[in-house]
């Protein structure tokens, strides 16, 4: 009887999944797809990098971020989050090498006051020193290089669609062993939780926006309440598109125009960078962990196990949920360009995913949740 549950239990999740959840799996929401002529005039834009020790990449990320052939009037204020690793330092010699100095703004970030997330006050300090001038303000993490036609293509997408958000799943690193078994799964489980088509869907519930590459128009956003409206948020981009999709239509896709300069050469680092912010997503609840866990059990392991152990036909029903996985993560893996062969070890990365969900939790309950850059942030209590 169990056996059975759990066959049909099964069956019926990778039915909604596949066919009920927006069409996630089939990546169709990119930003080289139906791209919108450029507007008649170019309008003023702030970029917005908060950045703590990021000595290691801040050249390369500040330096694709002048490099933008960008028509209008278009400038960049790092906020240095308190570093101690000489990252305003590069970054100037980056605008230097570059000839763009007047171009760059650094600003030695004050420590958060309660209440605030460190990124996202640091982000606060940023669009305060930007000031009322730019039409949009343009949020990219420290980590994130950019192709030089970034942000025309944000800007003609967001003017064209009225948009109040324009967001990017910045491709990843993926290249070790690691990334390549974990991280495609990372952006599928993302599209999974938040399909794209429904987040852009004006008249849907769904909202969402990715962290490292946001488009706001400046305006929308102080009607939202601005980055205060959020200050205690640790998934601070999925927070960000609710508000900003109360004002008007937002538009989150997969692109290439904007990459993580940041590898992840062992699971452990993987497994942190997902830790961050798992048991946030379960709003901290331990019954809804309890769920969570349960749903990735049948929804992960039950096809493998009846796949390999089952009888008759729910040893069918099995293969046949484990093929449909497999397809559906085919096309995410050929964005990322891995091998196809990683699609059948999907019940595995679920477990394992699963496994991160846990270690979040116990981090929040060691008061180490929310670990950015040395700083624990997850704020559970009655204001959260």
């Amino acid at each position: 009887m169990m056996a059975w549950l759990f066959a049909l239990a099964t069956l019926g999740i990778w039915l909604h999944l596949m066919f009920g959840r927006g069409w996630f799996w089939l990546t169709r929401e990119r930003d080289d797809r139906n791209e919108p002529s450029d507007p008649e005039t170019w309008p003023a834009v702030v970029a917005v990098v908060p950045a703590r020790n990021e000595a290691d990449v801040i050249a390369t990320s500040v330096g694709s971020l002048l490099a933008q052939d960008y028509p209008g009037d278009f400038r960049v204020i790092l906020i240095d989050d308190q570093s101690d690793d000489g990252t305003a330092e590069a970054a100037k010699a980056a605008a230097t090498v570059q000839q763009a100095a007047d171009r760059l703004t650094i600003l030695i970030g004050k420590a958060p006051p309660e209440g605030w997330t460190g990124k996202l006050w640091a982000m606060q300090q940023g669009v305060a020193k930007a000031g009322n001038k730019p039409a949009y303000l343009w949020f990219t993490d420290a980590d994130i290089a950019h192709s030089p036609d970034n942000l025309r293509r944000l800007v003609a997408r967001a003017e064209a669609g009225g948009l109040t958000l324009v967001s990017l799943m910045a491709r990843l690193h993926c290249a070790t062993l690691p990334e390549r078994l974990l991280i495609p799964a990372f952006v599928f489980f993302f599209d999974m939780l938040f399909p794209f088509a429904w987040v852009n869907q004006p008249d849907h519930a769904v909202a969402a926006a990715a962290g490292g590459c946001m488009l706001a128009r400046r305006e929308a956003l102080e009607a939202a309440g601005g980055i205060e409206s959020i200050r205690r948020e640790i998934i601070d981009d999925c927070a960000l598109g609710r508000r900003m999709k109360e004002q008007g239509p937002i538009w989150l896709g997969l692109t290439e125009r904007a990459t993580s300069l940041r590898p992840y050469l062992t699971v452990g680092e993987i497994g942190r960078m997902i830790s961050r912010t798992a048991f946030a997503q379960l709003k901290y609840s331990v019954w809804v962990l309890v769920g969570t866990v349960m749903a990735m059990i049948v929804t992960y392991l039950a096809p493998i196990v009846l796949t390999l152990f089952g009888h008759g036909l729910q040893q069918i029903i099995g293969a046949v949920v484990w093929a449909m996985m497999t397809l559906a993560f085919l096309p995410m893996l050929k964005f990322y360009r891995v091998s196809p062969l990683w699609a059948l070890a999907l019940p595995v990365i679920g477990t394992i995913y699963t496994g991160f969900t846990i270690a979040s939790a116990v981090q929040v309950w060691r008061g180490k949740g929310g670990m950015w850059k040395g700083r624990a942030q997850a704020i559970t209590g009655p204001d959260a």
